[in-house]
């Protein structure tokens, strides 16, 4: 299985290549084009501006997601991408920093060849450290599908998502150490075991579903070591990538 080649010639760890550009977008506080071979993402954030919306906590700072499609109007997917990245990022940002305030990160996509949840993810991240809003710590994001044949494989592009018998984004913490940290690489790998989010398409069983994970968390070092790079080199004072 390890030595299968797919049909855009990658064997089934294999990411596409990642290219990420720092705040293209000289209105946003912070944004980020991020791309995944043909997959791409803009991503801006605004704020924080003053006061929250109805419903939400003032005492704590609030994450909008607004999703803007390729082409078309906004449907059913596009809301349920809303939410999930909603959750996963308020999930990684310091919500007490900026109380009674609404920061709002735009979503626009500039190309879909599969895997358009976790691009979008890794480009909002991306976007609110260039944005300099608080975080807990950074979070990488990849999708890892299963075959019908029980293989899995990583970073999945339409085709091969349209032919999956299921598939699973999945959301992980990025280390907390610098990228030239000499730190223990054993606190490293305790913390990057743990999930911020799984969204499951498709029936997978519970054994696929935790190769997935192993699969997945192995292959999040090589997304964790890009971001921390492309963070480093554009904001020096960036710190915990």
């Amino acid at each position: 299985m390890e030595g299968t080649s797919r049909a855009d010639g990658r064997n089934p760890n294999q990411l596409r290549p990642f290219k990420c550009t720092g705040n293209p977008l000289n209105r946003a506080h912070g944004s980020a084009r991020w791309a995944q071979g043909d997959t791409v993402v803009l991503a801006a954030v605004y704020g924080p501006k003053p006061g929250t919306r109805k419903g939400e906590n003032p005492e704590k700072a609030s994450i909008e997601v607004v999703w803007k499609p390729k082409t078309g109007q906004i449907g059913r997917q596009e809301k349920e991408y809303e939410m999930t990245l909603k959750r996963t990022l308020q999930s990684i940002c310091v919500l007490t920093v900026h109380p009674n305030t609404t920061t709002s990160v735009v979503l626009q996509v500039v190309g879909d060849d599969g895997s358009l949840l976790p691009c979008a993810i890794n480009a909002s991240c991306t976007a609110l450290s260039f944005a300099g809003f608080p975080l807990k710590h950074l979070a990488v994001a990849i999708g890892c599908g299963v075959m019908e044949n029980g293989a899995v494989i990583l970073d999945m592009n339409t085709a091969e998502e349209q032919q999956l018998k299921s598939y699973v984004h999945l959301v992980f913490p990025n280390s907390r150490k610098l990228v030239d940290s000499k730190e223990s690489k054993q606190k490293d790998e305790e913390f990057e075991r743990g999930l911020i989010t799984s969204i499951t398409h498709g029936v997978m069983s519970e054994d696929d579903y935790f190769n997935c994970i192993e699969r997945g968390l192995a292959a999040s070092s090589r997304v964790s070591d890009f971001m921390r790079k492309t963070l480093k080199k554009a904001v020096p004072s960036i710190v915990d990538a």
